[in-house]
């Protein structure tokens, strides 16, 4: 079998596979769908995101705590801050 032969044979099996199976949903069903997967991804990012920005004012919180404890730690030792 020639590549050209090959090629033929490909694209004869992918159009009659096509019209065999013809689409299951309609364009308004397959619309939702890829609605539905992007509202998703967004709702995905946005807890990401907020998990994110929540752990960095955490990390914040952390060191400005210790420093307050560390700034009275030296206060009550007699060193004037």
């Amino acid at each position: 079998m020639s590549p050209e032969e090959r090629k033929e044979l490909i694209s004869e099996i992918i159009c009659a596979i096509g019209l065999v199976n013809p689409p299951l949903l309609s364009e308004d069903e397959t619309r939702w769908v890829k609605m539905a997967i992007q509202r998703e991804a967004q709702s995905i990012e946005l807890r990401k995101a907020i998990i994110e920005k929540t752990i960095t004012g955490l990390i914040w919180a952390a060191i400005v705590g210790c420093g307050y404890i560390l700034l009275d730690f030296l206060k009550s030792h007699g060193f004037n801050v």
